[in-house]
């Protein structure tokens, strides 16, 4: 993992920055820390769902919010935590495409140890860029 926690981008929320050298591990990367970010044991996650996601925008970092956002909706209508099981970002002729795998299991209280709820992701601060060695996102996410 990859990621972050920021201090100073926002008081009342909770904000993370990723580094990675591709796309692809960029947003496994926010998906690892979107997770961490609700539960403090993300490694006893068991996958018994597994859910498709496919994506497109102009824009990459509309894209990462779109991403995490669906995160949120399937936590709030599923009760499902998520991680990464396969992710493949590419540049497309109209933007950014995105094809994801996403496992998990229900929220369980007596295993998982809850961090936070998140309610949304916001444009706060939303960047997600090329750098010179490979990709950065930083998300302020509305707990």
């Amino acid at each position: 993992m990859t990621f972050r926690f920021l201090e100073d981008i926002a008081i009342a929320d909770i904000a993370f920055e990723v580094e990675a050298t591709d796309l692809n591990g960029l947003f496994s990367d926010a998906a690892d820390a979107f997770l961490a970010v609700q539960i403090d044991n993300p490694q006893d996650l068991k996958t018994t769902e597994n859910i498709k996601l496919e994506l497109s925008n102009r824009h990459l970092d509309i894209l990462l919010y779109q991403f995490l956002q669906e995160l949120v909706y399937l936590k709030d209508v599923k009760g499902l935590l998520l991680s990464a099981q396969t992710i493949n970002v590419h540049e497309a002729e109209k933007g950014f495409e995105l094809v994801a795998v996403m496992g998990g299991e229900p929220l369980d209280p007596q295993r998982h140890q809850e961090r936070a709820d998140i309610k949304a992701v916001t444009f706060h601060s939303l960047e997600a860029k090329k750098t010179a060695g490979g990709y950065l996102a930083r998300v302020v996410l509305d707990v």
